[in-house]
């Protein structure tokens, strides 16, 4: 009995199979980029729709063939062949899904799939329960066995390679399905040609009231059409999903990304900061612990920069800071670490054989600082006082070699600056000496330690004192009465000037309150502001507070600022004076002469006073440029109707050519040296 083809449906069967491949490469590109419980949901998925596809091709090239009998399936034959198709495809795509796929394996996986693919074919073949039995060319059931196998090997090899392609990924993979649907379908037709149909055969599925083969067809077509589609929208929903993802968490890596740029980097020069040099010094303590070799930490801060900074703004200043950091990168390896600290203040640590080494690299950064920088049409110079300490020479931890580097760094400015100096043991003295001044410091506030002595101030034509200027001392326990210049750098460095500031102006100001009370209601007190105290935002507060507290009237108090403090930030200069001066406080800007005022900004100050600085006083007799200085600051002081203070009068020829060049008022060593506050009182009433 001979059958014959509907050539449409073999077509469409192909169709059918290219689909079920394409689906099935689909889906193992989605198994091999999933884990856990999602990739168990892809797999059960992928097999039913793949399975389904396979066998529905089968079942579609059999509705192709006819014989000249009625024709039915068995429905439990016929779903156990589903069942064995779903399994085969679940097999397939768990083995593609594996992170590796050996020949052994890819061989042991191609016949079982392979045959379990025969075996969906042959069970359908059964599901007919053709009477007498179907019978088999040896041929061509051995053909279609081996070609079912080496089928199942390429789909797999094909499906493993192409998992995770992602370029071209929709050609390849609509390439691979057409040879993945011409294998499995040559594997069917091949089958088909094996079988032979005795003549006089029926179809016993038929007589026993089988599946219908129209509605076989019906639901065979309806059902893998659905499902394949199903399994292809999942798909491109899926990869949707993936690339908005993907999207999402690239731009949360470059968020990321950013973030620690920003957290361990410094925002102007992009140099590594304080947290990252702590953590490149701790690695390379580390390293160098392995392989013994030594490294140099160099602390470098710019001479002249602040000078840069408050005469021509932050702007110019950063500008620089940027070329310098440019220059110097360019001078390290690109394992050498150069960080900011703040300010101008840099760090450098490289590995060196020798100290000789760390000098070569020191002069080098040195000279390389010194050359002019052109910036906005301004040729500006600067130059580097660096400080050098070994590892494991001079330290083993980071936090000494810090210090050690730092305190080298301070022995080169005083030494006269722009120059380098390694770390000596005496200098770790000095570093322990300026630490215990600072915690003895902290504590002499609370031990009231500090006095204030007060040097009177008085008018250039002789007359009556008019009032003091109060200067703080220490009176140290150990070391005696210390003078301003032994501690307050040292406050101002670690933020305690803050408090030391608000100490001396409330005392100032109750001891002012006490001389109003024993009958000299006139006098006036001077208090300096530190650049800290000037900018602080409690400022104007404090002050207030302490004039309410003390009953005093705000004309008598002056506050002293220096000409630098003043210019730093001159438009937050000119709201914190002129909220001083809107109170009743009078302002007297100190050091005159010594910075880069502006004409400009000094006529918009709310000042009171100018106030010479003792360097143009001390030499004022002899020195013809001094007393042109001077002469020019009292002229200037004339036109903006301030009043004009010399400070540091040690002589009566300086007293007397002050008072002929129009000064209205002077204090010095001459006219009284600072006291305390019973002594002072005894001063004015002698006089």
């Amino acid at each position: 009995m001979t059958g014959t083809y509907s050539q449409s449906l073999v077509v469409f069967s192909l169709l059918v199979a290219i689909l079920a491949s394409y689906t099935a490469l689909d889906m193992a590109g989605r198994l091999a980029s999933t884990q856990g419980r999602v990739a168990r949901w892809w797999l059960a998925g992928g097999a039913a729709a793949m399975g389904l596809g396979i066998w529905s091709m089968h079942f579609i090239g059999m509705l192709a063939f006819h014989l000249p009998i009625p024709v039915g399936y068995d429905l439990g034959i016929t779903l156990f062949s589903l069942a064995v198709s779903v399994g085969a495809s679940a097999y397939a795509l768990w083995l593609v899904s594996r992170p590796a796929l050996p020949w052994t394996r890819l061989c042991a996986g191609a016949v079982l799939m392979g045959l379990g693919i025969a075996a969906m074919h042959y069970l359908g073949m059964a599901a007919l329960q053709m009477q007498p039995g179907i019978e088999y060319d040896p041929f061509w059931f051995t053909l279609s066995l081996v070609i079912a196998v080496v089928a199942a090997g390429a789909a797999l090899w094909i499906a493993f390679r192409l998992r995770l392609e992602q370029r071209r990924a929709l050609l390849l993979r609509g390439m691979a399905s057409v040879v993945m649907g011409l294998a499995i379908v040559g594997m069917h037709y091949t089958g088909m040609a094996a079988a032979n149909f005795p003549a006089g055969s029926i179809c016993g599925a038929v007589m026993d009231a089988g599946l219908d083969s129209k509605w076989l067809a019906v639901l065979v077509i309806v059902t893998t059409l659905a499902t394949l589609g199903i399994a292809l929208l999942a798909s491109v929903f899926d990869r949707q999903m993936r690339t908005r993802t993907g999207l999402l968490a690239d731009s949360l890596a470059h968020a990321n990304e950013k973030l620690l740029q920003a957290a361990l980097h410094d925002p102007l020069t992009q140099l590594p900061n304080r947290m990252l040099l702590q953590d490149r010094i701790e690695q390379a303590i580390e390293k160098a612990q392995r392989r013994q070799f030594s490294f140099a930490v160099m602390f470098c801060d710019l001479d002249g920069f602040k000078a840069i900074n408050d005469a021509y703004g932050h702007q110019l200043g950063d500008k620089l800071l940027i070329q310098m950091s440019e220059r110097v990168s360019a001078l390290l390896r690109s394992h050498d670490t150069f960080a900011r600290l703040g300010g101008d203040e840099f760090v450098i640590v490289f590995q060196v054989d020798d100290p000789e080494d760390a000098a070569v690299v020191a002069e080098r950064i040195i000279a390389c600082v010194a050359e002019p920088f052109l910036i906005d049409a301004l040729e500006l110079q600067v130059t580097a006082s660096l400080g050098i300490a070994l590892y494991p020479a001079d330290a083993t931890d980071e936090r000494a070699l810090m210090a050690h580097a730092d305190a080298a760094m301070y022995h080169t400015k005083d030494s006269g600056r722009n120059g380098y100096t390694f770390f000596t043991e005496s200098m770790h003295v000095s570093a322990n000496r300026q630490l215990k001044l600072l915690q003895e410091l902290r504590r002499a506030i609370q031990r009231d330690e500090l006095v204030l002595h007060y040097q009177p101030k008085f008018p250039a034509n002789g007359q009556a004192l008019i009032g003091a200027e109060a200067l703080v001392r220490w009176q140290h326990p150990e070391l005696g009465l210390l003078s301003p210049d032994n501690f307050i750098p040292v406050a101002e460095r670690s933020g305690l000037i803050l408090p030391l500031g608000d100490w001396v102006l409330d005392r100032a100001c109750a001891q002012l309150r006490q001389w109003h009370d024993a009958g000299y209601p006139d006098w006036s007190m001077a208090v300096n502001l530190s650049p800290l105290q000037f900018a602080s935002s409690f400022l104007l507060e404090t002050v207030r507070r302490t004039l309410e507290k003390h009953a005093l009237d705000p004309r008598h108090l002056t506050l002293e600022v220096t000409e630098t403090t003043a210019m730093k930030d001159v438009e937050a200069s000119l709201q914190i004076l002129h909220g001083l001066t809107d109170m009743g406080v009078n302002i007297s800007i100190d050091d005159f002469g010594t910075g880069y005022s502006s004409l400009l900004y000094l006529k918009r100050m709310p000042a009171t006073e100018l106030k010479i600085d003792r360097a143009f006083v001390r030499d004022l007799e002899d020195n013809a440029e001094d007393a042109a200085i001077v002469s020019s600051i009292i002229a200037l002081g004339r036109s903006l109707q301030l009043q004009i203070v010399a400070e540091g009068v040690e002589t009566d020829g300086q007293r007397q050519y002050l008072s002929d060049l129009g000064c209205d008022l002077l204090q010095g060593y001459h006219l009284g040296r600072p006291v305390a506050a019973d002594a002072f009182l005894r001063l004015a009433q002698a006089a």
